[in-house]
């Protein structure tokens, strides 16, 4: 269980998430298991924010990883929107008010800002970080330093021999159930 008291100063907390996050990618051999802690620590580091999570690039399509928030939309389109924009790019996006973007994907209507992140694995765009807020203009550099500092991890732990990248792990078969008894009063 991890304990994270915010601090009061803007950047010392964003300082704070980010060494938290390394705790996570240094400890864990799972992606799934890092990805689901990352979206919940962004989720809880950042104040106004509505939704922070994972996509991950197959094939053409973006589609929905681990997150914090509404339900989303779970596949988003080459190009799409401003997750599929900044994997197009392979850069950083940082939208002050998500309703005057082209074309952008209204996942959650409460959303006005939105800022997004690619994660490379060996130098190809492997997937992006998504955060919402319901405020406009929410996002700045700053916010963009430290979730790439998030995002580098990441990538370093895709590039880590020996980790899992799939959500395989999750389906494997596990021992045999144990029958049910019926328990009659």
């Amino acid at each position: 269980m991890t304990t994270l008291e915010k601090e009061k100063d803007a950047e010392a907390n964003l300082a704070l998430m980010v060494q938290t996050a390394q705790g996570f990618i240094r400890d864990e051999t799972y992606l799934v298991t890092v990805l689901a802690n990352i979206s919940a620590l962004i989720y809880s580091c950042l104040d106004d924010v509505n939704w922070a999570g994972f996509y991950i690039l197959k094939g053409k399509e973006l589609v929905l990883g681990p997150f914090q928030g509404l339900p989303a939309c779970t596949r988003i389109g080459e190009g799409k929107g401003v997750c599929g924009k900044a994997v197009q790019e392979k850069r950083p996006l940082i939208v002050s008010n998500v309703h005057e973007f082209p074309g952008h994907i209204a996942c959650d209507s409460a959303s006005a800002s939105e800022i997004v992140i690619p994660i490379f694995k060996n130098s190809a765009v492997y997937g992006v970080l998504d955060v919402d807020s319901p405020r406009l203009n929410r996002f700045s550099v700053l916010e963009e330093k430290y979730l790439n500092e998030i995002c580098g991890g990441l990538s370093g732990f895709l590039e880590r021999p020996g980790n899992r990248m799939d959500a395989a792990m999750l389906l494997q078969p596990g021992p045999p159930a144990i029958p049910a008894r019926n328990i009659v009063p």
